[in-house]
Formats: C-alpha cells, structure tokens, sequence
C-alpha cells in the first residue's frame, strides 16, 4: 500500500522511534477483522494473488497517510450479508482508530470504509437458488 510519508518518527529522551507504514497497516486490518459482520479484508487483484501464494497479507484491504503525529486511513472490507452495513462501518471506524491510538500514539483524524461487496452464505445461496427452479 502507498503512504504519502515515509514513517512515522518521534524522537525520545534515549533515541528516535520510528513506526513504518506497513505497522500501521497491519494494526488497522486485524482491528477491522474483530468487527462482527465483516466477512473480510478486500485487497483487490494484488492483495489476492499473494494469498494464493501462500502468504496472509495482514494489511489486506488498508491503505495509510502517515504524517508527522497524525494519520489517515483507508479500509475496504466485505461485509456479510443480513447485518446492518451502517453499523458494522462504524464499529470497524472506532476499532480501527481506538487500536491505532493506543498502540502508536498517533492521532487518527479519518477512518473511510469502504464496503466493497456483500458475501451470501452458502445456505442463503442455496435457498435462492432453490427458490428461483420452483
């Protein structure tokens, strides 16, 4: 995911910490994972072939403008279907920004989600499917 700054740095009585974007990235999708009602992290094409390779991409679906003290977030999820969309966003919104405050210290001035899809359980599919042949 691109960032419009390199790292977040903050200097300290013994020395400089600096946190990387992808740190950010990560704190973000497993706080947005938690959320009851998303199905998963959409990453699009780039974030699916790394998983058929084998690899769990943590940061799946999250793109971070990273500043001095403050940040910005993006998160595109999938939500499954039958929950109420407005209210899973704003449950991912404020997890994602409690996590990421309380783990770096960093402010949070936005958290977008953007839902992408809807999954359909099997048995949902299935009673559909099985409604439309009658």
């Amino acid at each position: 995911m691109e960032t419009s700054f390199p790292q977040f740095n903050q200097t300290l009585k013994l020395g400089k910490v600096e946190i990387a974007p992808e740190v950010i990235e990560v704190i973000a999708g497993l706080a947005a994972s938690e959320i009851d009602g998303v199905a998963f992290m959409s990453g699009g094409f780039v974030g699916g072939i790394v998983e058929r390779l084998g690899r769990k991409n943590l940061a799946k679906g999250v793109r971070v403008e990273l500043g001095e003290e403050r940040t910005a977030v993006d998160v595109s999820i999938v939500v499954e279907y039958g929950v109420r969309i407005p209210s899973v966003a704003m449950a991912v919104q404020e997890n994602v920004k409690t996590a990421i405050q309380n783990m770096t210290g960093l402010d949070v001035i936005e958290v977008n989600v953007h839902v992408v899809s809807v999954q359909i359980k099997p048995e949902v599919q299935a009673n559909n499917e099985e409604k439309r042949v009658k």
